[in-house]
């Protein structure tokens, strides 16, 4: 392009010479060449033959520039396109999430109908994997106190362990501080759920003080007992996991796997009904 540019005049000159002298040459023509006609042809020919070629290239380049940037703009089009998409996809995918977390907190007032909740989302975290601390974005400003209980799809998640205005601080069941009087749904055996800490990496907890001639055993349910004073009775803690014999062989302890997915918490119930409260009432 560049050379067209610089000889641009003088090429279109040197073209209209040639094809004025190729028009009167034409004019009058006969049959048969003179030797004038001859000589100019033996000159005008290749000349014409350079120009039709130079042309042909020139054009040829211009087509492909004009084509290449075609090509361009369909690409930044498509590109512009395929970003649009992969961000409405991205969009989507929240609200997707969203609203199955909104479900499931739904299946779970239902399913503890008889206390009145709130929902609450997760701001902050201890920095290991499992959520043995966290806060959440509710406090004293939404009625929320201290020991109150938590729940989330599945069971029991732990209690409020101290209120802000806009948030409160909560401690898990694998949290190695947390204690929860329990029991076997099926066989009524009792024990105190505790965290860990050789078991919390792991996601699990223990269950101690179960008597050496009790029936418990892998796959039973372990929910809250009455006997806590803090947790109402009959809330989902987990499944047994491994059930040992203590040393003493006068107890036994269990492996106890959560219901609750600590590893990918975020949404939560707050009971806002104490223990004390609804026996009162």
């Amino acid at each position: 392009m560049n050379f067209f540019n610089d000889y641009k005049k003088q090429i279109f000159t040197i073209v209209a010479v040639i094809l004025a002298i190729t028009a009167v040459i034409s004019v009058g023509k006969k049959t048969n060449a003179t030797i004038i006609d001859n000589a100019l042809g033996l000159v005008i020919t290749p000349v014409q033959s350079i120009t039709t070629t130079v042309g042909g290239w020139f054009s040829e380049k211009i087509g492909n520039i004009k084509g290449e940037n075609s090509l361009a703009a369909e690409n930044e089009e498509l590109r512009a396109q395929v970003e649009l998409l992969e961000t409405e996809n991205k969009r989507l995918s929240l609200y997707e999430e969203e609203n199955k977390r909104l479900s499931e907190l739904l299946e779970i007032s239902q399913k503890y109908a008889e206390y009145e909740t709130t929902g609450a989302d997760i701001i902050a975290k201890d920095p290991s994997n499992w959520y043995y601390t966290f806060v959440i974005n509710k406090g004293t400003k939404d009625s929320l106190d201290s020991e109150m209980v938590l729940i989330s799809s599945g069971g029991l998640v732990g209690k409020i362990t101290e209120t802000g205005y806009n948030y409160s601080k909560c401690q898990s069941i694998l949290d190695s501080r947390s204690s929860v009087s329990a029991m076997s749904l099926r066989t009524g055996d009792l024990g105190v759920v505790k965290g860990d800490y050789s078991l919390m990496d792991d996601g699990l907890c223990k269950m101690e003080y179960i008597d050496a001639e009790s029936e418990i055993m892998k796959g039973d349910e372990i929910v809250t007992s009455n006997l806590s004073e803090i947790y109402p009775a009959g809330i989902t803690i987990g499944y047994v996991k491994e059930v040992v014999t203590d040393n003493n062989g006068l107890t036994k302890y269990a492996i106890i796997e959560p219901e609750v997915d600590f590893k990918h918490l975020s949404t939560l119930l707050v009971v806002m009904d104490k223990k004390e409260e609804v026996e009162i009432k």
